[in-house]
């Protein structure tokens, strides 16, 4: 008999019931469905352990990843809620353990296990996720030691980012009332557990939004501490989003994570890292008992410094007060020139008035009436002998007896020559009681001379 499986004809076009078919075609979503449903009920939850590949959170808030291990991979997904609540952020490579729900996803033909929580895979684990992030972000350079900012001195303001109850709190508050009271603003946090990383980089953040001169003081320094605990207690402060604010910070910051031997990101991020809460107080603030203390011994020191340059000047003063001249000594020559200067002065005076007082008899002399009338008669006589010559030398003389003088027209030009009053045309004659305009003509029965170019005149 044939096997309808193997041995049934392939070349036909339209399926026929064959011997042994006892039971329809199902269709692909029929069979997924029923994979599904058959996965789902055979296994329920489960618990798997595997190495972190491929994670990615999508914009809807979901994540995707693989679960691989040396021989087999899965896929998984968490849903947005069961994301949100993880206590680290994932990363490839890192070890954990899962539970969930198996299932399959039938667009893709795979199975895929539905993550409702997801754990490191022991301590081993989360120091594989501790050094995995601190090489990620020291790649950054957020860990520069050139970064680092200077603490202040002596900080006004001093936040603190903790927990609002416990003994760490109140350590640094006692810690800073005994070494230098100072205002102290508490942001109170959680500090372990779902949603603390979360809640200290907001405190950081809110501590370094806070505007100079507002109603709430700006902090000068940020003192962000916790207790010790194990590395899962602390794990808030290994946190990227916590890591980042205290690098971004603008205000210096002093990490006290735990005790002395806890070393956390948080530590490498800060401005300084303190072993413990109390040993972070004592480096915020001096003592200030020693800074009365100094400044009482700088006070003393500036005094004697001062006392000492005034008793050095008051020495040099009295070795040059030794070492100059006396007064007499020293104005006594001055004196002396005076003295002189002052007798030469009287006899040059009364010397320069003999000869002034001389100078003013011969001018006296000279003044005397008989010898001005003189003088002026003289000076009458010779003005008269001038009044007369200018009378017999002015223009108009000759114009008395007759004559005239001749002016080309227009030109203020004398013209001398009967040549020149052709080569003129029309002149002015000028007489005794006025002038007269005039035309000159050629004589008859000779011809013009030639005109020659009139050489220009200085008036």
């Amino acid at each position: 008999m044939p096997d309808p499986f193997f041995d049934s004809p392939t070349g036909r076009l339209v399926a026929e019931q064959m011997p042994g078919d006892n039971a329809a075609a199902m269709s692909v979503s029929e069979l997924s469905s029923k994979l599904k449903r058959m996965v789902e009920g055979e296994f329920g939850h489960v618990r798997l352990r595997g190495e972190i590949s491929g994670w990615k959170r999508a914009a809807s808030g979901h994540a995707y990843l693989c679960l691989k291990d040396a021989d087999a991979i899965i896929d998984g997904v968490i849903w947005r809620g069961a994301a949100a609540a993880l206590a680290f952020a994932p990363q490839d490579g890192v070890e954990v353990i899962v539970t969930g729900k198996l299932t399959t996803y039938p667009s893709r033909s795979r199975y895929q296990i539905v993550i409702e929580r997801m754990e490191l895979a022991g301590e081993g684990a989360l120091m594989a996720l501790f050094e995995k992030l601190k090489a990620k972000l020291a790649g950054e350079g957020l860990f520069e030691a050139s970064a680092k900012k200077s603490l202040p001195y002596m900080p006004r303001t001093i936040g603190v980012v903790t927990s609002p109850t416990g003994a760490v709190i109140r350590d640094i508050l006692h810690r800073l009332a005994d070494r230098f009271p100072s205002h102290v603003l508490v942001w109170p946090v959680k500090v372990q557990g779902e949603g603390s990383a979360a809640e200290i980089a907001a405190a950081i953040r809110g501590f370094d939004s806070i505007q100079p001169g507002g109603k709430i003081a700006r902090p000068d320094l940020l003192i962000v501490a916790r207790g010790g605990g194990s590395i899962e207690d602390l794990w808030a402060f290994n946190e990227e989003v916590v890591v980042r604010a205290i690098a971004a910070c603008t205000i210096p910051v002093i990490s006290a994570v735990g005790h002395e031997t806890d070393t956390s990101l948080a530590d490498f991020a800060a401005d300084l890292r303190a072993p413990t809460p109390t040993a972070a107080a004592e480096i915020a603030v001096p003592v200030l008992a020693d800074v009365r203390h100094t400044v009482a011994t700088l006070a003393l020191r500036t005094e004697r410094c001062a006392r000492r340059y005034q008793e050095r000047a008051s020495e040099r003063l009295g070795a040059l007060v030794r070492i100059l001249p006396r007064r007499d000594a020293l104005l006594g020559p001055q004196r002396q020139k005076m003295d002189d200067l002052a007798g030469r002065l009287g006899r040059a005076l009364e010397r320069r008035v003999g000869v002034a007082r001389s100078q003013l008899d011969r001018g006296a002399g000279a003044l005397r009436p008989a010898i001005l009338d003189q003088r002026l008669a003289a000076a009458r006589q010779r003005l008269e002998g001038v009044g007369r010559h200018l009378d017999l030398v002015h223009p108009n003389r000759p114009l008395e007896k007759g004559y005239a003088w001749v002016e080309a027209r227009g030109t203020h030009k004398v013209v001398a020559t009967a040549e020149g009053a052709r080569a003129a045309q029309a002149v002015t004659l000028h007489f005794i009681d006025g002038s007269v305009d005039a035309k000159v003509e050629r004589a008859p029965g000779k011809p013009a001379p030639p005109v020659k170019p009139q050489q220009p005149s200085l008036l």
